[in-house]
Protein backbone atom coordinates (compact mmCIF):
# COMPACT_ATOMS: atom_id res chain seq x y z
CA UNK A 1 0.00 0.00 0.00
CA UNK A 2 1.52 3.55 -0.93
CA UNK A 3 0.29 6.60 0.52
CA UNK A 4 -0.39 9.48 -1.41
CA UNK A 5 -0.98 13.21 -1.49
CA UNK A 6 -2.58 14.87 -4.46
CA UNK A 7 -2.16 18.10 -5.38
CA UNK A 8 -4.31 19.99 -7.27
CA UNK A 9 -6.74 17.16 -6.57
CA UNK A 10 -9.53 19.25 -8.62
CA UNK A 11 -7.83 19.88 -11.83
CA UNK A 12 -7.00 17.03 -14.65
CA UNK A 13 -3.74 15.47 -13.34
CA UNK A 14 -5.37 15.69 -9.36
CA UNK A 15 -8.83 13.84 -10.80
CA UNK A 16 -7.29 10.99 -12.83
CA UNK A 17 -5.15 10.43 -10.13
CA UNK A 18 -8.10 10.29 -7.58
CA UNK A 19 -9.75 7.82 -10.18
CA UNK A 20 -6.49 5.10 -10.27
CA UNK A 21 -6.83 5.34 -6.36
CA UNK A 22 -10.76 3.98 -6.84
CA UNK A 23 -9.43 1.72 -9.29
CA UNK A 24 -6.96 -0.07 -7.22
CA UNK A 25 -7.93 0.53 -3.72
CA UNK A 26 -5.67 -2.31 -2.38
CA UNK A 27 -2.48 -0.63 -3.77
CA UNK A 28 -3.60 3.34 -3.22
CA UNK A 29 -4.44 5.20 -0.10
CA UNK A 30 -5.03 9.05 -0.19
CA UNK A 31 -3.84 10.27 2.98
CA UNK A 32 -3.87 14.67 1.71
CA UNK A 33 -5.77 16.69 -0.70
CA UNK A 34 -5.18 20.44 -2.20
CA UNK A 35 -7.52 22.46 -4.41
CA UNK A 36 -7.12 26.09 -5.69
CA UNK A 37 -10.80 27.17 -5.18
CA UNK A 38 -13.22 24.07 -6.29
CA UNK A 39 -14.58 23.53 -2.63
CA UNK A 40 -17.66 21.82 -4.26
CA UNK A 41 -15.46 19.10 -5.69
CA UNK A 42 -12.40 19.29 -3.24
CA UNK A 43 -15.80 17.99 -0.58
CA UNK A 44 -16.71 15.32 -2.98
CA UNK A 45 -13.35 14.34 -3.04
CA UNK A 46 -13.58 14.19 0.72
CA UNK A 47 -16.21 11.95 1.00
CA UNK A 48 -15.14 9.64 -1.50
CA UNK A 49 -11.32 9.02 0.20
CA UNK A 50 -11.71 10.44 3.38
CA UNK A 51 -8.14 11.71 3.83
CA UNK A 52 -6.70 13.14 6.99
CA UNK A 53 -6.06 16.83 5.80
CA UNK A 54 -7.33 18.86 2.86
CA UNK A 55 -6.45 22.09 2.07
CA UNK A 56 -7.66 25.25 0.20
CA UNK A 57 -5.54 27.94 -1.52
CA UNK A 58 -8.14 30.47 -1.33
CA UNK A 59 -8.17 31.35 2.06
CA UNK A 60 -11.70 33.15 1.90
CA UNK A 61 -13.44 29.99 1.15
CA UNK A 62 -11.87 28.34 4.41
CA UNK A 63 -15.43 29.06 6.70
CA UNK A 64 -17.47 27.44 3.58
CA UNK A 65 -15.30 24.71 3.17
CA UNK A 66 -15.03 24.33 6.94
CA UNK A 67 -18.99 24.27 6.72
CA UNK A 68 -19.46 21.69 3.90
CA UNK A 69 -17.08 19.43 5.45
CA UNK A 70 -19.09 19.53 9.40
CA UNK A 71 -22.07 18.85 7.24
CA UNK A 72 -20.47 15.36 6.31
CA UNK A 73 -20.95 12.06 7.83
CA UNK A 74 -17.41 11.34 8.40
CA UNK A 75 -16.20 9.15 11.53
CA UNK A 76 -13.14 10.97 11.34
CA UNK A 77 -13.43 14.36 9.65
CA UNK A 78 -9.84 15.45 8.08
CA UNK A 79 -8.51 18.69 9.17
CA UNK A 80 -8.63 21.74 7.18
CA UNK A 81 -7.07 24.01 6.53
CA UNK A 82 -6.08 27.40 3.93
CA UNK A 83 -3.29 29.48 1.93
CA UNK A 84 0.06 29.12 0.68
CA UNK A 85 1.13 27.94 4.15
CA UNK A 86 -1.62 25.35 4.11
CA UNK A 87 -0.40 23.89 0.66
CA UNK A 88 2.90 23.43 1.70
CA UNK A 89 1.69 21.48 4.99
CA UNK A 90 -0.58 19.34 2.54
CA UNK A 91 2.52 18.56 0.64
CA UNK A 92 4.77 17.84 3.74
CA UNK A 93 2.38 15.79 5.42
CA UNK A 94 3.66 13.06 7.77
CA UNK A 95 1.34 9.86 6.52
CA UNK A 96 2.31 9.97 2.78
CA UNK A 97 5.28 8.49 1.02
CA UNK A 98 4.38 10.18 -2.70
CA UNK A 99 3.00 13.32 -3.72
CA UNK A 100 1.49 13.98 -6.96
CA UNK A 101 2.12 17.34 -7.95
CA UNK A 102 -1.09 18.55 -10.30
CA UNK A 103 -1.21 21.96 -9.47
CA UNK A 104 -0.60 23.57 -12.92
CA UNK A 105 2.47 26.28 -13.92
CA UNK A 106 4.84 28.00 -11.31
CA UNK A 107 2.47 27.72 -8.78
CA UNK A 108 3.31 24.14 -8.20
CA UNK A 109 7.13 25.18 -7.36
CA UNK A 110 7.45 25.70 -3.64
CA UNK A 111 4.45 22.85 -2.65
CA UNK A 112 6.67 20.27 -4.59
CA UNK A 113 10.07 22.25 -3.02
CA UNK A 114 8.38 21.38 0.40
CA UNK A 115 7.27 18.16 -0.38
CA UNK A 116 11.37 17.45 -1.37
CA UNK A 117 12.25 18.95 1.97
CA UNK A 118 10.11 16.64 3.94
CA UNK A 119 11.56 13.51 1.89
CA UNK A 120 8.84 12.70 0.14
CA UNK A 121 9.13 11.07 -3.13
CA UNK A 122 7.85 12.97 -5.91
CA UNK A 123 5.53 11.71 -8.97
CA UNK A 124 5.98 15.22 -11.27
CA UNK A 125 3.00 16.17 -13.70
CA UNK A 126 4.26 19.95 -12.70
CA UNK A 127 6.70 20.19 -15.68
CA UNK A 128 7.49 23.88 -14.76
CA UNK A 129 9.24 22.91 -10.95
CA UNK A 130 11.86 21.20 -13.32
CA UNK A 131 12.10 24.14 -15.77
CA UNK A 132 12.17 27.23 -13.71
CA UNK A 133 14.12 25.64 -10.83
CA UNK A 134 15.90 22.88 -11.87
CA UNK A 135 19.04 23.74 -10.81
CA UNK A 136 17.73 24.05 -7.55
CA UNK A 137 15.40 20.74 -7.30
CA UNK A 138 18.16 18.29 -8.55
CA UNK A 139 20.49 19.49 -5.73
CA UNK A 140 17.46 19.37 -3.22
CA UNK A 141 16.82 15.44 -3.73
CA UNK A 142 20.29 14.36 -3.64
CA UNK A 143 20.27 16.32 -0.41
CA UNK A 144 17.01 14.73 0.89
CA UNK A 145 17.07 11.13 -1.09
CA UNK A 146 13.75 11.45 -2.45
CA UNK A 147 13.01 10.06 -5.78
CA UNK A 148 11.47 12.25 -8.63
CA UNK A 149 9.71 10.15 -11.09
CA UNK A 150 8.04 12.07 -13.85
CA UNK A 151 3.96 11.81 -14.84
CA UNK A 152 3.55 13.13 -17.81
CA UNK A 153 3.49 10.98 -20.96
CA UNK A 154 6.73 11.73 -22.90
CA UNK A 155 8.92 11.61 -19.72
CA UNK A 156 7.25 8.60 -18.57
CA UNK A 157 8.01 7.14 -21.80
CA UNK A 158 11.69 7.98 -22.10
CA UNK A 159 11.94 6.94 -18.37
CA UNK A 160 10.34 3.19 -19.12
CA UNK A 161 12.05 2.55 -22.03
CA UNK A 162 15.11 3.20 -19.93
CA UNK A 163 14.99 0.27 -17.91
CA UNK A 164 16.34 -1.34 -21.08
CA UNK A 165 19.87 0.38 -20.44
CA UNK A 166 22.14 -1.54 -18.70
CA UNK A 167 22.30 -1.13 -14.75
CA UNK A 168 19.27 0.99 -14.97
CA UNK A 169 16.91 -1.36 -12.45
CA UNK A 170 18.44 1.45 -9.78
CA UNK A 171 17.11 4.48 -11.52
CA UNK A 172 17.98 7.86 -9.31
CA UNK A 173 16.93 10.90 -11.62
CA UNK A 174 18.78 13.11 -8.85
CA UNK A 175 21.97 12.20 -10.15
CA UNK A 176 22.13 14.22 -12.94
CA UNK A 177 24.45 11.98 -14.72
CA UNK A 178 23.67 10.71 -18.14
CA UNK A 179 22.63 7.09 -17.66
CA UNK A 180 24.89 4.58 -19.36
CA UNK A 181 24.65 3.83 -22.94
CA UNK A 182 22.38 6.84 -23.59
CA UNK A 183 23.06 8.60 -26.71
CA UNK A 184 19.66 10.33 -27.77
CA UNK A 185 16.33 11.36 -26.52
CA UNK A 186 13.42 11.91 -29.31
CA UNK A 187 10.28 13.66 -27.59
CA UNK A 188 7.18 13.02 -29.77
CA UNK A 189 5.01 16.08 -30.39
CA UNK A 190 1.28 16.30 -31.63
CA UNK A 191 1.98 19.42 -33.63
CA UNK A 192 -0.91 20.97 -32.00
CA UNK A 193 -4.12 22.45 -33.66
CA UNK A 194 -2.18 23.82 -36.53
CA UNK A 195 0.11 21.09 -37.27
CA UNK A 196 -1.71 20.79 -40.63
CA UNK A 197 -1.88 24.90 -41.38
CA UNK A 198 0.23 26.36 -43.58
CA UNK A 199 2.50 29.55 -42.09
CA UNK A 200 0.71 32.32 -43.25
CA UNK A 201 -2.62 31.29 -42.11
CA UNK A 202 -1.80 31.48 -38.25
CA UNK A 203 -2.39 35.78 -38.19
CA UNK A 204 -5.93 34.85 -38.61
CA UNK A 205 -5.34 32.56 -35.19
CA UNK A 206 -8.58 33.17 -32.94
CA UNK A 207 -8.81 31.64 -29.35
CA UNK A 208 -11.40 28.89 -30.76
CA UNK A 209 -8.78 27.51 -32.92
CA UNK A 210 -6.43 27.67 -30.93
CA UNK A 211 -7.53 25.62 -27.81
CA UNK A 212 -9.26 22.89 -29.89
CA UNK A 213 -6.74 19.98 -29.87
CA UNK A 214 -6.50 17.35 -32.38
CA UNK A 215 -5.82 14.67 -30.16
CA UNK A 216 -6.32 15.52 -26.09
CA UNK A 217 -8.88 17.35 -24.24
CA UNK A 218 -6.58 19.45 -21.83
CA UNK A 219 -7.24 23.15 -20.24
CA UNK A 220 -6.45 26.04 -22.44
CA UNK A 221 -3.29 27.13 -21.48
CA UNK A 222 -1.71 23.57 -22.05
CA UNK A 223 -3.93 23.50 -25.23
CA UNK A 224 -2.00 26.75 -26.64
CA UNK A 225 1.07 25.38 -25.94
CA UNK A 226 0.72 22.26 -28.36
CA UNK A 227 0.09 24.95 -30.80
CA UNK A 228 3.05 27.05 -30.26
CA UNK A 229 4.93 24.11 -29.59
CA UNK A 230 6.30 25.64 -26.44
CA UNK A 231 4.97 22.62 -24.19
CA UNK A 232 7.46 20.46 -25.99
CA UNK A 233 9.98 23.35 -25.89
CA UNK A 234 9.95 23.09 -21.72
CA UNK A 235 9.51 19.58 -22.32
CA UNK A 236 13.11 19.31 -23.54
CA UNK A 237 14.43 21.36 -20.56
CA UNK A 238 12.40 19.06 -18.35
CA UNK A 239 14.33 16.20 -20.24
CA UNK A 240 17.85 17.96 -19.82
CA UNK A 241 17.07 18.35 -16.09
CA UNK A 242 15.87 14.89 -16.05
CA UNK A 243 18.45 12.33 -17.93
CA UNK A 244 21.40 14.28 -17.68
CA UNK A 245 21.27 14.92 -21.49
CA UNK A 246 22.66 17.63 -23.32
CA UNK A 247 20.48 19.99 -25.07
CA UNK A 248 21.89 18.79 -28.85
CA UNK A 249 20.92 15.71 -28.12
CA UNK A 250 17.25 16.23 -27.30
CA UNK A 251 15.54 16.32 -30.78
CA UNK A 252 11.62 16.56 -31.43
CA UNK A 253 9.52 15.29 -33.50
CA UNK A 254 5.94 15.61 -34.98
CA UNK A 255 3.74 12.58 -34.55
CA UNK A 256 0.57 13.22 -35.33
CA UNK A 257 -1.00 10.26 -34.10
CA UNK A 258 0.05 10.25 -30.47
CA UNK A 259 0.38 6.81 -30.03
CA UNK A 260 4.89 6.48 -29.46
CA UNK A 261 4.94 8.80 -26.51
CA UNK A 262 8.64 9.56 -26.70
CA UNK A 263 12.25 7.31 -27.95
CA UNK A 264 15.29 6.88 -26.47
CA UNK A 265 18.61 6.26 -29.04
CA UNK A 266 21.15 4.32 -27.87
CA UNK A 267 25.12 4.16 -27.88
CA UNK A 268 24.94 0.43 -30.40
CA UNK A 269 22.24 2.58 -32.75
CA UNK A 270 19.21 1.01 -31.54
CA UNK A 271 15.91 2.40 -30.67
CA UNK A 272 13.27 1.95 -28.43
CA UNK A 273 9.62 3.63 -27.78
CA UNK A 274 6.53 3.58 -25.39
CA UNK A 275 3.42 3.34 -27.49
CA UNK A 276 0.11 3.84 -26.02
CA UNK A 277 -3.27 5.51 -26.63
CA UNK A 278 -3.39 9.00 -25.52
CA UNK A 279 -4.33 8.61 -21.63
CA UNK A 280 -2.40 10.29 -18.93
CA UNK A 281 -3.56 8.00 -16.70
CA UNK A 282 -1.18 5.49 -17.66
CA UNK A 283 1.59 7.51 -17.27
CA UNK A 284 0.31 8.57 -13.83
CA UNK A 285 -0.10 5.13 -12.94
CA UNK A 286 3.40 4.25 -13.79
CA UNK A 287 4.97 7.08 -11.76
CA UNK A 288 2.66 6.30 -8.64
CA UNK A 289 3.55 2.15 -9.07
CA UNK A 290 7.41 2.29 -10.03
CA UNK A 291 8.98 -0.50 -10.19
CA UNK A 292 6.06 -2.11 -10.10
CA UNK A 293 3.13 -2.84 -12.87
CA UNK A 294 -0.59 -2.90 -11.65
CA UNK A 295 -2.87 -4.43 -13.36
CA UNK A 296 -5.80 -2.62 -15.35
CA UNK A 297 -8.76 -2.80 -17.54
CA UNK A 298 -7.90 -0.22 -19.65
CA UNK A 299 -8.77 -0.29 -23.26
CA UNK A 300 -5.34 -1.98 -25.39
CA UNK A 301 -3.40 -0.72 -28.00
CA UNK A 302 -4.46 -2.37 -31.12
CA UNK A 303 -2.30 -1.28 -33.73
CA UNK A 304 -4.00 -2.80 -36.36
CA UNK A 305 -7.02 -0.74 -36.04
CA UNK A 306 -3.83 2.70 -35.86
CA UNK A 307 -2.83 0.97 -39.25
CA UNK A 308 -0.07 3.96 -40.01
CA UNK A 309 2.35 6.27 -37.54
CA UNK A 310 3.95 9.05 -39.28
CA UNK A 311 7.10 11.37 -38.48
CA UNK A 312 7.98 14.60 -39.09
CA UNK A 313 10.54 17.57 -38.44
CA UNK A 314 8.88 20.35 -36.85
CA UNK A 315 8.86 23.84 -38.74
CA UNK A 316 11.12 26.37 -37.40
CA UNK A 317 9.07 29.48 -39.07
CA UNK A 318 5.57 27.65 -38.04
CA UNK A 319 7.09 27.23 -34.09
CA UNK A 320 9.54 29.82 -33.11
CA UNK A 321 8.88 28.93 -29.27
CA UNK A 322 10.51 25.66 -29.52
CA UNK A 323 13.56 27.55 -30.38
CA UNK A 324 13.46 30.52 -27.88
CA UNK A 325 12.52 27.18 -25.28
CA UNK A 326 16.15 25.30 -26.78
CA UNK A 327 18.03 28.84 -26.83
CA UNK A 328 16.83 29.50 -22.70
CA UNK A 329 17.67 26.08 -21.50
CA UNK A 330 21.51 26.61 -22.84
CA UNK A 331 21.56 29.56 -21.09
CA UNK A 332 21.03 28.00 -18.28
CA UNK A 333 20.41 30.05 -14.58
CA UNK A 334 17.49 32.04 -14.68
CA UNK A 335 16.78 32.01 -17.75
CA UNK A 336 14.08 28.78 -18.08
CA UNK A 337 12.29 30.42 -15.22
CA UNK A 338 11.88 33.48 -17.31
CA UNK A 339 11.17 32.07 -20.74
CA UNK A 340 8.15 30.08 -18.81
CA UNK A 341 6.83 32.67 -16.63
CA UNK A 342 6.85 35.23 -19.65
CA UNK A 343 4.73 32.07 -21.86
CA UNK A 344 2.37 32.03 -19.34
CA UNK A 345 1.34 35.42 -19.10
CA UNK A 346 1.95 35.97 -22.90
CA UNK A 347 -1.00 33.06 -23.40
CA UNK A 348 -2.86 34.17 -20.97
CA UNK A 349 -2.87 37.72 -22.22
CA UNK A 350 -3.98 35.83 -25.69
CA UNK A 351 -6.68 34.09 -23.81
CA UNK A 352 -8.07 37.67 -23.22
CA UNK A 353 -7.67 38.40 -26.93
CA UNK A 354 -5.05 41.36 -25.68
CA UNK A 355 -3.16 39.96 -28.23
CA UNK A 356 -2.60 38.08 -31.18
CA UNK A 357 -1.16 34.14 -31.83
CA UNK A 358 1.68 35.59 -33.55
CA UNK A 359 2.24 37.85 -30.99
CA UNK A 360 2.92 35.18 -28.02
CA UNK A 361 6.62 34.20 -28.86
CA UNK A 362 7.15 38.13 -29.76
CA UNK A 363 6.83 38.93 -26.33
CA UNK A 364 8.36 35.79 -24.87
CA UNK A 365 11.27 36.86 -26.68
CA UNK A 366 11.34 40.27 -25.54
CA UNK A 367 11.87 39.10 -21.94
CA UNK A 368 14.43 36.92 -22.35
CA UNK A 369 16.37 39.39 -24.26
CA UNK A 370 15.93 41.59 -22.03
CA UNK A 371 16.97 39.21 -19.30
CA UNK A 372 20.09 38.82 -20.26
CA UNK A 373 22.01 41.49 -18.50
CA UNK A 374 20.81 40.35 -15.17
CA UNK A 375 20.45 36.36 -15.75
CA UNK A 376 21.97 34.62 -12.78
CA UNK A 377 24.21 31.52 -13.94
CA UNK A 378 23.86 29.52 -10.24
CA UNK A 379 20.33 30.88 -8.71
CA UNK A 380 18.99 30.24 -5.54
CA UNK A 381 15.57 29.89 -4.99
CA UNK A 382 14.64 33.44 -4.05
CA UNK A 383 16.38 34.43 -6.72
CA UNK A 384 14.23 32.30 -9.53
CA UNK A 385 10.91 33.35 -7.84
CA UNK A 386 12.56 37.02 -7.77
CA UNK A 387 13.20 36.82 -12.16
CA UNK A 388 9.67 34.50 -12.21
CA UNK A 389 7.82 37.39 -10.53
CA UNK A 390 9.91 40.25 -12.54
CA UNK A 391 8.88 38.15 -16.22
CA UNK A 392 5.52 38.47 -15.64
CA UNK A 393 5.70 42.17 -14.76
CA UNK A 394 7.47 42.73 -17.84
CA UNK A 395 5.39 41.08 -20.07
CA UNK A 396 1.86 42.94 -18.89
CA UNK A 397 3.75 46.14 -19.54
CA UNK A 398 5.12 45.39 -22.77
CA UNK A 399 1.74 44.43 -24.03
CA UNK A 400 -0.09 46.79 -22.32
CA UNK A 401 2.46 49.63 -24.56
CA UNK A 402 1.93 47.83 -27.31
CA UNK A 403 -1.80 48.04 -27.17
CA UNK A 404 -1.75 51.55 -26.29
CA UNK A 405 0.66 52.13 -29.38
CA UNK A 406 -1.70 50.37 -31.38
CA UNK A 407 -4.75 52.52 -30.11
CA UNK A 408 -3.03 55.24 -30.47
CA UNK A 409 -2.43 55.12 -34.20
Amino acid sequence: MKYITVLGSTGSIGTQTLEIACELPDKFKVVALSAGKNIDLLTEQTIKHQPEVIAIEDENLLEELKNNINNLEIETPPLVISGKEGINAVAAWDTADTVITGIVGCAGLIPTMSAINAGKNIALANKETLIAAGSVVIPALNEKKSRLLPADSEHSAIFQCLQGLPHYENADFSTGEIPQGLKAIHLTASGGAFRNWAVDDLKHVTVADATSHPNWDMGKKITVDSATLMNKGLEVIEAHYLFGTPYENIEIVIHPQSIIHSMIEMDDSSVLAQLGWPDMKLPILYAMSWPERYKTNWKRLNLSKISELTFKKPDKEKYPCMELAYAAGKHSGTMPAVLNAANEIAVEMFLQEQISFLDIPKFIEKACEKHLKDISKSPNLDEIIKFDEWARIFVKEEIKKSIKYIESK
